[in-house]
């Protein structure tokens, strides 16, 4: 097996506030393979974008180590991995991070101008990325003349500027409407499968979920389930602990939690034996996304055509699960 792109083992993080400590990351490990596309789900507050933030090298861990294609981040110069990260990783964040006084085209060659890149060469990826996200006749507008969807899809073609070999995003298509999403669903899908390009993004949308090879789910700063190809339980977790929260929310170590069946509703037993017994069926792993057949508005019959927006009554034509 090929060195994996980037790694993490045993992360940790908190912060400390003064009169109390803030965990927010515990033993956290995963392994990003060349040319793999992951997703990262988990509510608010889980630690989600700490984790990308410490993968992408722009915070450092309490303990523990990421690993660059075998090299670990943290024995690396300043200099060194400054053009990691410019040169090998785009980053999207959720707060875009666009420079105010620069146009559109300014802020997506910035990353190339940084590695030195042959400007002419730049100059044309810019503008052929900015038409692939649907902004073509918005190049030379300022951010503030920018709505925030076409904020992000400026946030998005920056990243893919120097051609990195992994894209790191923090719901990169919450701000944008159903038919751009899937323009920019199908830009990434096109980097993955032809170019190789490995992706790790943070995201709520089933959508965007259901197109990974792989999902893990974050919860209180643990992963707590993997689905997809090749899930290794082994790689979830350092420990073994049973948490029960203030709410009475539990949480189980992955190896059990994939025993059990994955999630689901279980019936608990035995309460009075002094061990629990849970009896249940698993919730069904989420079917592929496929383009509704009807428009939920109007009832427009969409047939056999690929239309993005209803031809009757101008709806965006939704993604519907498919159970298989």
């Amino acid at each position: 097996m090929s060195e994996p792109i980037l790694s993490a083992q045993d992360l940790h993080k908190s912060y400390d506030l003064g009169r109390r400590l803030i965990e927010v990351l515990h033993g956290v490990s995963l392994e990003i393979g060349e040319g793999e596309f992951l997703s990262l789900q988990g509510a608010s507050g889980t630690g989600k974008s700490t984790l990308l933030h410490l993968l992408g090298g722009l915070d450092d861990p309490t303990s523990g180590e990421v690993f660059a294609s075998g090299q670990s981040l943290s024995a690396m110069s300043s200099k060194r991995l400054a053009k990691w990260r410019n040169d090998e990783v785009g980053f999207v964040f959720q707060s875009y991070h666009l420079l105010p006084e620069f146009d559109a085209l300014e802020n997506v060659l910035l990353p190339a101008r940084m590695a030195h890149a042959n400007r002419a060469e730049s100059m044309k990826r810019a503008e052929s990325l900015l038409e692939r996200v649907g902004l073509a006749k918005r190049m030379s507008h300022l951010p503030a003349e920018l709505s925030g969807g076409e904020q992000q899809r400026v946030a998005i073609a920056r990243a893919l500027i120097t051609q990195p070999r992994l894209i790191l995003a923090d719901e990169p298509t919450g701000a944008l409407d159903p038919v751009t999403s899937r323009e920019v669903l199908a830009l990434f899908k096109d980097l993955h499968q032809n170019d190789g390009v490995s992706f790790l993004i943070v995201t709520h949308s089933k959508e965007v979920a259901a197109f990974a090879n792989r999902s893990l789910e974050l919860r209180d700063g643990r992963f707590v389930a993997e689905h997809g190809e090749g899930v290794d339980v082994e790689n979830l977790s350092q420990d073994r602990e049973l948490i029960i929260d203030e709410t009475g929310t539990v949480t189980l170590p992955p190896d059990l939690l994939v025993r059990l069946g994955g999630a689901g509703r279980y019936t608990v037993g035995n309460v009075n034996s002094g061990y629990l017994s849970l009896q249940g069926e698993a919730i069904e792993a989420m079917g592929k996304m496929e383009l509704a057949a009807v428009c939920p508005a109007c009832k427009h019959d969409y047939g056999d055509s690929e239309d993005q927006e209803c031809p009757s009554c101008g709806s965006s034509r939704p993604m519907v699960e498919v159970k298989s």
